[in-house]
């Protein structure tokens, strides 16, 4: 059902098609700079990171974090006032993008550092999808997803399993090695094993011995076959999910994004989209 106003002559419908919908001329065009808003934004904060920028722009930082805050406050107001279910948008994952968008700079004014979580509105470029007429990609989004939902129970028992992997051979390499080479505790073993198992190999430990050498050489040609269990466990997800997906699925809608159509649907049940 959707949120639009119930009057369609009213201000508030002329505004939610601009503003909600991107299949009209005024609606794409205040998404695109919506977009180039957001886009600009990012670029400010990251620019504000940089130490040699900031001592010299410091106050310019700040006219811009707050312009592009207040911009985005007045969007999310004006989105709030023209729904009809308030809670409805507040809720939905747009509206917490939107409002979490906002509330870094208002937080930064009691806590120190809070307004770098403006990187948050990194995620309102997902609208990009719905601009460009992409929706039809989301539909394979939700394969992905499909796919590491059917498969979280398989890769959380092989976690488990690593996790005692880890737990036994860092404690032998304590053993074998000893702090004398390093390997000063447990802990320390573990972090080493872990290191090793994901090939990433700091080298800031290294086993001296001939043994510790051994099981070092065992750990690392494991760690190859660990890497490609889970990848054969969500390849395997995702192809049963884009069977399930082309059985039972007529079209996701290029046009509003629904997906819950019956097989042979030939229209959409939502905004009546005729499906090629």
């Amino acid at each position: 059902m959707t949120n639009r106003p119930e009057n369609t002559n009213s201000w508030r419908a002329r505004w939610y098609e601009i503003i909600f919908e991107s299949d009209t001329p005024r609606g794409k065009l205040f998404d695109v700079i919506l977009l180039i808003f957001i886009i600009g934004s990012l670029l400010a904060i990251m620019l504000e990171s940089v130490p040699s920028l900031l001592e010299h722009h410091r106050q310019f930082f700040r006219y811009v974090e707050w312009v592009f805050t207040a911009i985005f406050t007045i969007e999310y107001l004006v989105r709030l006032i023209i729904v009809r279910k308030k809670s409805k948008y507040i809720l939905s994952f747009y509206g917490l993008i939107d409002l979490l968008s906002i509330l870094p700079t208002y937080l930064a004014l009691i806590l120190v550092g809070a307004q770098y979580f403006m990187v948050l509105r990194a995620f309102r470029l997902i609208r990009v999808f719905r601009v460009l007429k992409m929706v039809r990609f989301l539909g394979e989004a939700q394969v992905l997803s499909s796919a590491l939902r059917g498969s979280r129970i398989k890769i959380t028992v092989f976690l488990v399993a690593v996790m005692c992997v880890v737990f036994v051979m860092g404690t032998v390499m304590y053993v074998v090695e000893g702090p004398e080479n390093g390997f000063t505790s447990i802990p320390v073993s573990i972090y080493w094993c872990i290191v090793t198992l994901t090939t990433v190999g700091y080298g800031d430990i290294a086993p001296q011995t001939l043994a510790g050498q051994i099981i070092a050489s065992v750990i690392m040609i494991l760690g190859y076959g660990i890497i490609a269990v889970p990848t054969g466990i969500v390849t395997n997800e995702m192809t049963k999910a884009n069977e399930r997906s082309r059985a039972g699925k007529a079209y996701v809608c290029s046009k509003c994004g629904e997906s819950s159509h019956a097989v042979d649907a030939k229209f959409c049940k939502t905004c009546g989209n005729h499906f090629e």
